[in-house]
């Protein structure tokens, strides 16, 4: 039976790219998402052109179909944030455009939490079909000669859907039968991968740490007035989120993160968000103490070692993608 002792020791034997190699695997969100803007026709462009005295081919113009500020239909939205926010949660990011990288242990739960997103969904679709009819009569009232049935389905069924899976990035066997020169290129390859893992997710950590002790202390300082300002429990209990999952996802990459962390972990240690709104000495030492940490977390932002790798522009988190209202 492995201990946490021997796990402790497995770590420190490698390095935190083989660490991270070994204990985690690839998974990746897409979503199905029924498009809700169409660009105009040409004549459309044109009549609107016309109005503003412009040329059609320097004008872009869309319509938006549905409101998307109905409530069945930001119940819908709402699932897929929870799908985003859950799966950022448990994995760190791999430089492979739509790839994160879980841990293996929570292989099981992720799955098990996708599904009841993934029936959490579809009881929301199935809800929106109901307010269907509704939403495209608002929908003609608005558009008005720009209403074109023929934009619409049927049904909704299969246009909202989320999908997930376990890609492979290792470097498949049989390329080491078929050309083993080619295969060790590929296992340096990915090696070069795990090390930019290792990067990205102290930059992340970095980033996440330095906004949330940036805004807990603008918290707990005083307004221009003199007067308190709003103090949210949030703003606490956020941090410890982070605390929490920076000890289930670090990596150990960063002696020095790992110790500014530990210390605001110490700093924030019992203290309640009420004590803070109620006890202004325990505010102002909080503040101060958090400061200094602000402080080494900015300088540290300021150092980032810039990427070496150049992202794919293409969306990968869904087959549709439609901009935010």
């Amino acid at each position: 039976m492995t201990t946490l002792l021997d796990r402790a020791d497995q770590r420190a034997s490698v390095t935190p790219a083989q660490w991270l190699r070994d204990t985690t695997a690839a998974t990746r969100v897409s979503f199905t998402w029924m498009g809700v803007r169409k660009t105009l026709t040409p004549a459309q462009k044109g009549q609107a052109a016309e109005s503003f005295g412009a040329e059609a081919d320097f004008l872009s113009a869309r319509k938006k179909l549905l409101d998307t500020k109905h409530p069945a239909f930001k119940e819908v939205t709402a699932v897929r944030g929870k799908v985003g926010s859950f799966w950022k949660s448990l994995t760190l990011p791999f430089p492979e455009p739509g790839i994160r990288l879980i841990r293996q242990h929570e292989v099981q739960r992720f799955n098990e939490q996708m599904t009841a997103y993934r029936m959490e969904l579809g009881d929301a679709v199935a809800r929106l079909e109901e307010h269907f009819s509704e939403l495209k009569a608002a929908a003609r009232r608005r558009l008005g000669d720009l209403f074109d049935a023929s934009d619409y389905p049927a049904s909704l069924r299969g246009l909202f859907a989320v999908d997930w899976d376990y890609p492979a990035i290792e470097a498949p066997d049989y390329l080491l039968q078929l050309n083993p020169a080619i295969y060790e290129q590929e296992r340096s390859r990915i090696a070069a991968r795990f090390q930019e893992a290792v990067l990205l997710a102290e930059q992340a950590f970095i980033s996440e740490f330095a906004k949330l002790i940036e805004h807990l202390c603008e918290r707990l300082g005083d307004g221009g007035d003199g007067q308190r300002k709003v103090f949210r429990d949030s703003a606490v209990d956020n941090l410890a989120d982070f605390f929490q999952r920076f000890r289930q996802l670090n990596v150990g990459s960063n002696a020095e993160l790992d110790a500014l962390v530990d210390r605001a972990r110490q700093i924030v240690r019992g203290v309640e968000p009420q004590a803070l709104r109620d006890n202004a000495g325990l505010r102002q030492h909080v503040a101060s103490q958090l400061t200094g940490v602000q402080a080494v977390i900015d300088g540290m932002l300021v150092n980032q070692p810039r990427r070496r790798i150049i992202r794919s522009q293409t969306s990968t988190t869904g087959d549709h993608h439609e901009p935010r209202d």
